[in-house]
């Protein structure tokens, strides 16, 4: 055992069967649980906890509070096939939870080089987060959850248990996916998406905004956009149009309009 790794043992708590690189930044508050590896170019921020036979590689920077449960994999190489061992990285924020046998990639070249997770959200078992992604504050990824490289997941959306999300696609501000569903176009900001027959938006996702204390005034002013858009004889430029021309629309609906002209995809309707 190099002299450094061990000094470090003795300034944190890491366990005997704990792996860690000597260039790895951990801070004394943090907990590194039995069998865990971390390699080069880690850095943990505050009181980050890893349970147990947690992988994670770098370059990797975590901020503070987060805690990794058993098996998951952080920071590896991106699973493409144009990588060719570029130093990419990955960058996660503060006060999140992630569960057993999580995998998230680092980046590639082509795509910016960064995969990008925010804070405060839940990652439960068994989810993928493809490289190049990049991934909101509060939201939610239940189980099983896999997302294919560059795909965005902006605040408080939530993605369903068994969802595959196709590359290069948005997932809308506060929007709901529904288990099982497959999605290949971006998912509408405050929709409720979902497979039937097909997949299609649904609703809007009127609990969840009120949940995070949306007024009535704003859920009523998304609500008559959505049926501008969802629900009338007019297609999406025809709608957008109308929804420009109203006055006092709100900045819910500007949001919304600018989500659907920006698509590359297409939106889920």
């Amino acid at each position: 055992m190099q002299p450094r790794m061990r000094e470090s043992r003795r300034r944190m708590s890491i366990h005997p069967t704990a792996l860690v690189d000597a260039s790895a930044k951990i801070p004394s508050s943090c907990e590194v649980g039995p069998y865990c590896v971390i390699g080069a170019g880690v850095e943990l921020g505050e009181a980050c906890r890893l349970a147990s036979h947690v992988v994670m590689e770098g370059p990797t920077k975590v901020g503070a509070d987060n805690r990794f449960f058993p098996f998951c994999a952080i920071g590896l190489a991106p699973q493409d096939i144009s990588y060719k061992g570029e130093p990419t990285g990955l960058e996660i924020g503060d006060h999140n939870e992630i569960r057993e046998c999580v995998t998230i990639n680092r980046g590639t070249v082509k795509g910016g080089g960064l995969t990008r997770v925010g804070s405060h959200i839940l990652i439960m078992a068994y989810t993928h987060i493809g490289h190049d992604s990049v991934i909101g504050d509060h939201a939610m990824l239940v189980n099983g959850a896999t997302l294919g490289g560059h795909v965005t997941v902006e605040e408080w959306a939530v993605v369903g248990a068994l969802c595959p999300v196709h590359q290069f696609v948005r997932i809308g501000a506060h929007s709901y996916i529904g288990g099982g569903t497959t999605i290949t176009q971006d998912v509408l900001p405050f929709s409720v998406t979902s497979a039937g027959r097909d997949t299609h938006a649904y609703s809007l996702n009127k609990v969840g905004l009120e949940r995070r204390g949306f007024s009535p005034e704003r859920i009523h002013k998304i609500r008559h956009a959505f049926k501008v858009l969802l629900a009338s004889k007019m297609n999406t430029t025809q709608a957008l149009e109308a929804l420009r021309t109203e006055a006092d629309r709100g900045e819910d609906v500007d949001m919304l309009v600018r989500f659907i002209e920006s698509s590359q995809r297409g939106v889920i309707k």
